[in-house]
């Protein structure tokens, strides 16, 4: 392998291929050194096999594509008046500086894959767009490893997409993660924190949360938190978080804002802190959980801001809890049950607070779960909004008390003729039992003997193969305890 080591400015040549507008190295090692300054006017493209080390400034007119060895402890200049593209391969990057001086609309910076910065990302000019400007293309991440850092940021310069930046250990008092966002902690450590920025995309459930219609909704910019600690909730932290113009996203600033934090961008939200101004669009609230936070108008992103939803057993019955932060047009929610998680059917009807700040607790009570005759029940909420407009909870489970020590079921359930079925026993001691299975008149068809465990196990219905349309019945006894199941053949 050739080696060219550039100990002065704009130095190109070979073993590089091409005029100065276009350099290509095949299989060379370059070596920029510090204190120099390596000038193309146009495309550099590092092909495999290939390495480019840079210790000073390599300033790009065009693009930069990677698939060798790109390591750069230097500075990477991107300053065209053009777009450019940087396809960053395997690369290592320690400053990236963006000075593209292109008229608006033609002066980004497309990075088509992930990249990590290990010291600065200077934005002087023009914008960055972690995404290929190829339609369906992935959404990329530009990462800050600790230490690193964001300047320059400003309307009209920022980074589109992914912006993520990484602490490694978050403690008691302010740490700015320079993206936007910074977190004051009394008196606690989280531990590595990483916070990820999402921004500019005018996506809705992307970038931005926004209610099912689409017609309330917050700035077009989120940040998920992420900690190897959880947050003390006695111990709020004060969130501090801030904007460019470009992401106003129809926030009206001479009304209240309000801090909102969601499990994950799509929702639901809950309100933290008290509502304020934000004229200088940086606004601070106290939170008691991390997740992901946006700026909305004191309107919630989300109708209603669902702050919890339990589900358990009370003695035979199933209790359900459910609180919100905050409801706007909420007319009423819908409890729903399902015994396999997927068909639900409508169980009661709980009246909503309509539009209100204040936070609301509500419950519901499920009498006699075993009729289920099923070993779970899933349960989940619809909320609907005054105009019918409907938003579903996430699902939560209850265990059914066994009946007279048994459950037993059959799947399928109903069951087509020639097919087979299999039975699941769940019973709480362990022991001999009896199957029988019968006709509705009560002739026995057959009778089989099984020995079984505490808990759950799963057997086959020989006999099922060779039964008609028709309904049966199969009686399982295990000493003095008995269960009766209906079969069905259609």
């Amino acid at each position: 392998m050739k080696q060219l080591v550039l100990l002065g400015l704009a130095l190109a040549g070979w073993p590089l291929r091409g005029a100065a507008q276009v350099l290509t190295n095949s299989g060379a090692t370059v070596t920029v050194q510090a204190g120099t300054t390596l000038t193309v006017s146009g495309n550099v493209q590092n092909q495999a096999g290939s390495i480019l080390t840079n210790g000073g400034t390599v300033q790009l007119g065009g693009d930069l594509r990677n698939a060798g060895t790109l390591a750069s402890a230097g500075t990477l200049l991107f300053g065209g008046t053009a777009d450019q593209t940087f396809t960053p391969g395997a690369a290592t990057v320690a400053t990236l500086l963006v000075n593209n001086t292109g008229a608006v609309g033609n002066n980004w910076l497309f990075i088509t894959g992930n990249l990590s910065i290990g010291a600065l990302l200077n934005m002087q000019s023009g914008f960055v767009w972690t995404q290929s400007p190829a339609a369906g293309s992935p959404l990329c991440t530009l990462r800050l490893l600790d230490g690193a850092s964001v300047q320059g940021e400003a309307a009209g310069r920022y980074v589109h997409g992914r912006l993520a930046v990484e602490r490694a250990n978050v403690g008691s008092g302010l740490t700015d993660f320079t993206n936007g966002f910074s977190i004051s902690l009394p008196s606690q450590s989280l531990g590595a924190v990483t916070v990820t920025r999402t921004s500019g995309l005018q996506t809705g459930g992307l970038s931005y949360g926004q209610n099912p219609g689409g017609t309330t909704k917050g700035i077009d910019r989120v940040w998920e938190v992420v900690a190897a600690q959880p947050l003390n909730a006695a111990q709020p932290a004060t969130i501090t978080v801030s904007w460019v113009a470009d992401d106003d996203n129809g926030i009206k600033l001479n009304a209240p804002v309000q801090l909102w934090r969601a499990d994950q961008v799509t929702g639901p939200w809950a309100a933290q802190g008290a509502p304020g101004v934000a004229n200088a669009r940086t606004f601070s609230a106290s939170a008691t959980q991390l997740g992901t936070f946006t700026v909305s108008n004191a309107s919630a992103p989300l109708p209603v801001a669902l702050v919890s939803f339990t589900a358990e057993r009370l003695g035979e019955d199933g209790l359900l809890r459910w609180a919100t932060a905050s409801e706007l047009r909420n007319d009423h929610f819908e409890v729903e049950s399902s015994v396999d998680g997927i068909s639900f059917r409508h169980l009661g009807r709980v009246a909503g607070a309509g539009t209100s700040s204040q936070a609301h607790s509500y419950q519901f009570v499920d009498k006699d779960l075993a009729r289920y005759a099923a070993p779970l029940v899933y349960y989940r909420l619809r909320q609907v909004d005054a105009d019918g407009t409907g938003t579903y909870s996430p699902v939560r489970t209850v265990a059914v008390p066994l009946e007279g020590g048994f459950l037993v079921q059959a799947y399928p359930n109903p069951s087509a003729p020639g097919t087979g079925v299999a039975l699941s026993i769940r019973t709480s001691q362990a022991g001999p039992a009896t199957l029988r299975l019968t006709d509705v008149l009560g002739r026995e068809l057959s009778q089989q003997q099984a020995d079984l465990p505490t808990g759950a196990t799963t057997l086959p219905l020989p006999e099922a193969g060779q039964l008609a349309t028709g309904v049966y019945l199969l009686r399982v006894q295990q000493g003095g305890q008995q269960y009766t199941l209906k079969l069905v053949r259609e």
